[in-house]
């Protein structure tokens, strides 16, 4: 109809309005009404007029699947528009995160051509609602994959489904959930990967109806327990385990302790249940001293990541550029961040590959004392999840560690270049793909930011840039921290944990600004909370009478208590 009809109403030649969608592992992602999933080709638009195949991605499936959600926040059933945030957007920004490039311009710029006509123009709100019915219907439920496959295959569509081809997947851990077992060789392996962790098992038959009692408590406790295994064996289907175990009756409940039997007990009376379940886990894993501190603000206050998100005049801001405002990777930036501003569901992704190259190639050649406006306006744009996870994943982060090295290196680094460059890497945290690369083994990303924490901790004519610099510590800290509450390990290196320590240690113990000294403290109180006892950290903070710094900062009394108490 469009190939049509095109020359006659608008005056310009259209061969289709396109519909896309991208597909990878065997599933095709697209949006409608939200992000929507099928089998490929299996939408009610059918099989796409043309496949254009995008390449390869090397990311892990858990880490495509983490991003996606950050695009559902933005791409909502009810943000849907024909014209200014459709299909294509959602499908070139996917695109742009898995393979780095986006899909053809003359799909992505249908919209503005038929808006520049005055027929177009005119014809707008109808052509929107005619097609609404059409854009918003569901997928039938016999199309919908039961579940992500973890392999994944790809090529493109650009009229229906766009296509990434890439491999790598998450794997889920047995512990802390439930494993149903119905056989003796069965038990032992799992038995055996629990040596180092407490085990229960729940011996139950399908005739016990007193089992029936007890199945709530036991999955309750088995989800609030992931460092734990529990294990359910049905009599009547494991013989050999109820003879092995000499199980007489049901229900019956043991509990392990690094491979060493505890405790046995029958009847399904849910509250010994889980008295009996803690007391092992609290025996495999006793407790840290600092859990049992009364500490309000540290265990309930908000661990929201610290983020810069006023957009300043971007007029006056590109001004300062120069000539170099015109550069097209620039004049995008500006662009998306003037619409984000206004409404993120109108501000499709720019080039991100290309913005990536200008601000490594142009942006920090530009002369010293307007750079800091480039900065700037990549971290108004920082401030977007799609954008800050996008960068996260880019190639050994080489924009980001550019931007930050540039602070280091550079001698008598301006004061508004390294605040904006602080307050860009605070927006970082706005994804939790930054927080897991920062946090990786072998990732350089945390030496760094702490590199440029401690040398902006020195700054002591500005209050802002310390401010900024502990807001950035107290990211860390809490990233660190929920690592080590949640998983029982430590993200950060311990050498990277004693250094920032000694940094924020070292700037309490002069520091006067109250708002400093507040998020200095918090920073802190999070990098020792829980911390391991026979660590290099809280062994430092010993050496250099932390706790006396701390009990000496002033207008903060409450929170420095608070601090003193884990030193």
């Amino acid at each position: 109809m469009a190939r049509a009809m095109s020359q006659q109403f608008l005056g310009i030649q259209l061969d289709a309005v396109y519909h896309t969608a991208l597909v990878f592992g065997n599933v095709e992602y697209f949006f409608g009404s939200g992000v929507q999933t099928c089998y490929p080709g299996a939408t009610h638009h059918g099989q796409p007029m043309d496949k254009i195949s995008m390449g390869k991605t090397h990311l892990p499936l858990d880490t495509i699947l983490e991003y996606l959600e950050s695009l559902k926040e933005v791409y909502t059933p009810e943000s849907y528009d024909l014209f200014a945030h459709n299909c294509n957007n959602f499908t070139n920004d996917f695109a742009q995160f898995l393979v780095g490039k986006g899909i053809p311009d003359h799909i992505t710029n249908l919209p503005k051509r038929v808006l520049d006509t005055p027929f177009g123009q005119m014809l707008k709100p109808q052509i929107d609602a005619s097609m609404r019915s059409m854009t918003q219907a569901p997928v039938p439920q016999r199309n919908i994959p039961a579940a992500h496959v973890t392999s994944q295959s790809a090529s493109t569509n650009s009229a229906t489904a766009t296509v990434a081809n890439g491999d790598g997947a998450g794997h889920s851990s047995q512990l802390g959930s439930l494993i149903n077992v119905t056989s003796l060789n069965v038990l032992d392996k799992h038995l055996s990967t629990a040596s180092n962790t407490a085990a229960t098992i729940f011996f139950t038959s399908s005739t016990c109806a007193p089992c029936k009692l007890a199945y709530p408590m036991f999955d309750q406790l088995a989800a609030q327990h992931p460092q734990a295994l529990f294990v359910k064996v049905d009599i009547n289907a494991a013989r050999d385990v109820a003879s092995s175990y000499q199980i007489r009756a049901t229900p019956t409940f043991m509990t392990f302790s690094r491979g060493t039997k505890q405790d046995e007990w029958s009847g399904a009376d849910p509250n010994l249940l889980r008295t009996n379940v803690e007391s092992v886990i609290q025996q495999t894993f006793p407790p840290h001293p600092h859990t049992l501190l009364k500490l309000p603000t540290l265990q309930f206050g908000p661990m929201k990541p610290v983020t810069y998100a006023k957009v300043p005049p971007l007029e006056k801001l590109m001004a300062k550029l120069g000539t170099t405002n015109s550069d097209r990777e620039l004049v995008a930036l500006r662009s998306f961040t003037e619409k984000r501003n206004v409404n993120a569901h109108d501000a499709a992704l720019p080039d991100l590959h290309s913005i990536g190259q200008c601000f490594q190639r142009k942006a920090l050649s530009l002369p010293l004392e307007v750079r800091f406006a480039a900065v700037d306006l990549l971290r108004c744009a920082m401030i977007d999840p799609r954008v800050s996870g996008y960068f996260a994943e880019e190639q050994d982060s080489s924009t980001i560690i550019a931007l930050i090295k540039h602070i280091e290196e550079t001698e008598n680094c301006p004061h508004n270049l390294r605040l904006v460059t602080i307050h860009l890497a605070c927006n970082l945290f706005t994804s939790p793909l930054f927080i897991h690369e920062m946090l990786k083994k072998g990732n350089s990303m945390a030496t760094l930011l702490t590199q440029m924490i401690t040398s902006s901790l020195l700054d002591a004519s500005h209050p802002t840039t310390r401010v900024a610099a502990a807001s950035l510590a107290f990211n860390i800290s809490v990233a660190n921290y929920r690592i080590r509450r949640e998983e029982g390990r430590e993200g950060l290196d311990e050498g990277v944990q004693v250094e920032l320590a000694a940094s924020l240690v070292e700037t309490l113990s002069s520091e006067a600004s109250s708002e400093a000294v507040k998020a200095l403290l918090l920073a802190l109180g999070y990098l020792v909370y829980c911390a391991p006892k026979d660590g290099e950290l809280l062994d430092l903070v010993k050496a250099l009478d932390a706790k006396s710094v701390v009990g000496a900062c002033k207008g903060q009394e409450a929170l420095a208590k608070e601090a003193a108490l884990l030193l």
